[in-house]
């Protein structure tokens, strides 16, 4: 195996050794089998390759400061990836099986758990896919559950650097009463094409306002919101918001630092009242940002209005801490109050 740089590792899928997988059909989840095949085989007509039925979730383990393995807030996950399920109506592992096959999956690619001291972690990536092959648009009872993981460092390539991001106005990431709130596959494949403008225009981020008014902010096409203004946390209250387990954790270590937490709808003109502002997600953690411009239509240069929150570059305080905070507790170098780390 190549020798890893652990000290220039990004965000990106990155070979491994081994995938774990278990299938569901005639009712029953098969036994977790560890294969070094990186390679899946379904039927031409499977759900997934035509109606996209299939869901993921994203977690990490780290190596802490005295050497113990630990993923955080797996059940999470997994409670998750359960609602995320009965919306699709697929079959979906329960907790127990779950955590083995993250488990089993952190055993069989031990070499890509980075050390601790580098701030870097193991990415798990549990895949729940629909393989049933049909065309009548019913749910059925088949699917394929693997997990499989890419050692990761920072996703933007840099820890903790403002950026700027983007409200592009002919562009909407998720339907009222729609599937905004699940973490599907589908949801994110209509950021592809505004992302790929964003970023060619230098935006590092899409931040999206509700689909039926605009008039309220709802969450960027990769992570959750949040404001900070005095020493308030305030966050979207949305039923088209995925409800992240990292926006979650900072809502608790916010109250522990001693600020209010608000969750609530956020109208769009209070973005000009937040002295911080940024974005958090498992793979992030938080991105702080510097501003954020509207744009009437993504593609052309006008911009309507900017949101300005601090140099670029330069993280505001409370950001700051809240990130020092989790990341600190990631890696076993502060006290787990609440027992977010599942050790392995």
């Amino acid at each position: 195996m190549k020798q890893i740089d652990w000290k220039t590792l990004g965000f990106d899928a990155y070979r491994t050794r081994t995938v774990v997988i278990s299938h569901f059909k005639d009712g029953q989840w098969s036994t977790p089998e560890k294969t070094e095949t990186f390679s899946f085989t379904f039927d031409p007509f499977a759900q997934a390759l035509h109606y996209a039925i299939s869901c993921f979730e994203g977690l990490k383990a780290f190596r802490q400061q005295d050497g113990r393995i630990a993923m955080f807030r797996p059940t999470e996950n997994a409670a998750r990836m359960q609602r995320t399920a009965r919306y699709l109506g697929m079959p979906c592992p329960p907790e127990e099986l779950f955590l083995q096959m993250c488990e089993d999956c952190i055993h069989g690619n031990m070499e890509f758990l980075p050390p601790y001291g580098f701030g870097a972690s193991m990415y798990l990536r549990p895949l729940l896919i629909g393989v049933h092959p049909q065309m009548q648009l019913v749910p059925y009872p088949e699917a394929v559950f693997a997990v499989m993981c890419a050692p990761v460092g920072s996703y933007y390539g840099a820890h903790l650097r403002s950026c700027a991001a983007v409200i592009p106005g002919n562009y909407d990431r998720a339907a009222p009463k729609g599937s905004g709130s699940y973490k599907i596959g589908a949801n994110y494949a209509a950021t592809f094409k505004p992302y790929k403008i964003a970023h060619e225009q230098g935006y590092t981020e899409l931040l999206y306002l509700n689909s039926s008014t605009r008039e309220y902010v709802d969450e960027f096409g990769s992570s959750n919101f949040f404001g900070i203004r005095g020493n308030k946390y305030i966050t979207p209250l949305s039923d088209s918001v995925l409800p992240s387990i990292t926006n979650k954790t900072l809502q608790e270590v916010a109250a522990d630092l001693g600020m209010e937490v608000e969750k609530r709808p956020v109208p769009l003109e209070e973005l000009a009242t937040f002295e911080e502002a940024g974005g958090c997600g498992t793979a992030v953690v938080i991105t702080p940002l510097s501003r954020i411009d509207m744009k009437p239509v993504l593609e052309e240069p006008e911009v309507s209005r900017s949101f300005l929150f601090g140099t670029d570059g330069v993280v505001g305080p409370w950001s700051t801490a809240l990130y020092r905070r989790i990341t600190a507790i990631q890696a076993g170098e502060a006290e787990d109050t609440h027992g977010w780390c599942y050790f392995v």
